[in-house]
């Protein structure tokens, strides 16, 4: 992610519809978003940020992450959305997460990649099984949405067990 992204990154943020199964924070101006942008630190070994572009065009139209790893447990935690409405149900999500574990297990020498989703985001857990990650666990009423509490599902999958496009590991 590059700072000229922190615009498209600033209007996702504020987009009702992306930010949905997110914990909402407070509203950040468009100036003061692209300042603490521009200060991002680098992508490391702990955290890397990658952006998501379409093959066709290059547009960015979302982010993918891996934060938290260390060495020594082998793990790290994936966050990962589609920001630009009009590519959802396109598989792009589905790719980039795919593409982000095969990273993170080959050039990471991760064990466990882990995350956490809203129980009533349907879509993105299918996506999550249907790439081999199971169900660990919950933390029950942690996210409220449209006046209800839902819950937050943890999810994890080991080296070895991304499945590809034909649900092989």
């Amino acid at each position: 992610m590059e700072p000229s992204d922190a615009a498209a990154h600033h209007r996702w943020n504020h987009d009702p519809d992306v930010m949905r199964w997110f914990a909402h924070s407070y509203p950040v101006s468009a100036e003061r978003f692209a300042d603490e942008y521009a200060e991002r630190p680098k992508n490391s070994y702990e955290r890397v940020v990658l952006g998501i572009e379409t093959v066709v065009d290059g547009r960015l139209i979302g982010l993918v992450a891996l934060s938290g790893a260390e060495p020594e447990t082998g793990g790290a935690e994936l966050d990962i959305y589609i920001g630009e409405t009009d590519c959802w149900g396109h598989g792009y999500g589905t790719e980039a997460t795919r593409l982000i574990c095969r990273y993170g297990f080959a050039a990471m020498r991760l064990h466990r990649i882990q995350l956490w989703v809203a129980d009533a985001n349907a879509s993105a857990i299918r996506v999550y099984r249907k790439l081999g990650f199971v169900e660990e666990g919950r933390a029950r009423d942690t996210l409220r949405h449209d006046g209800r509490w839902h819950d937050m599902v943890l999810m994890s999958l080991l080296e070895g067990e991304l499945q590809d496009e034909d649900g092989m590991s």
